[in-house]
């Protein structure tokens, strides 16, 4: 089964068009070796963001000579793509037909009690030693894959039984199943303890985060 680590830098969060894209290409979560390494920069149709460019620091001029962004996908074999918070850049591939293992929610369920869960905190969480150094290059697409394959080697090590990937993306559905609330006036409850007529009032919200739909409706 094809699996890719798989990490973008866009124009901005609204309506993001891909500027840098790159992945690597897994070979199982058992020995996590890396058979392919990719990396391309894209020209986008509309300028980069002040908040993207204080991400990336990617100038728009740097990409005049790069491949438009409309020539960006991901190989016709990817059966499961892994990043942290992935569903963004599932989006930014435009929502293909395959898999998505978060790593993010892996983290909040397999380390709980941390203060952030962003890639580069994890990274002084699990690499304290070395984070500083490793994150210098922090948001060149490449740079994150390499880091969050880091992530996940360490993930895997708190699991048990992981051998394919399926099983991989079973144990990232059920962690993305929120069990407390992140927002509102019930925030940080346990939303098992949340009142029902509060979890009826969300039920009816437009565009609520499915994973929450269904902890809601337990």
């Amino acid at each position: 089964m094809s699996a890719l680590l798989f990490d973008t830098e866009t124009t901005g969060s609204a309506k993001p068009q891909v500027i840098e894209a790159a992945w690597l290409r897994l070979s199982d979560p058992v020995f996590l070796l890396v058979n392919e390494e990719f990396e391309q920069r894209y020209r986008p149709d509309e300028p980069n963001t002040l908040g993207a460019l204080a991400t990336h620091h990617i100038y728009d001029e740097e990409l005049q000579d790069c491949p438009s962004h409309t020539e960006f996908k991901l190989p016709a074999d990817t059966q499961y793509i892994i990043g942290h918070n992935v569903d963004y850049d599932w989006g930014v591939a435009a929502y293909p037909a395959v898999k998505r293992i978060c790593t993010l929610a892996l983290a909040r369920h397999l380390i709980p009690g941390l203060d952030s869960y962003s890639q580069s905190a994890l990274i002084y969480h699990i690499d304290r030693a070395n984070a500083r150094e490793r994150l210098r290059h922090a948001h060149s697409a490449l740079a994150d894959v390499r880091n969050c394959l880091s992530l996940l080697q360490h993930l895997l090590g708190l699991t048990q039984n992981i051998h394919t990937w399926e099983q991989l993306w079973q144990l990232s559905e059920h962690a993305r199943i929120p069990t407390t609330l992140h927002f509102g006036k019930h925030k940080g409850m346990a939303i098992a303890d949340v009142p029902q007529d509060y979890k009826n009032w969300l039920l009816r919200q437009p565009d609520l985060d499915p994973y929450l739909i269904k902890a809601l409706k337990v």
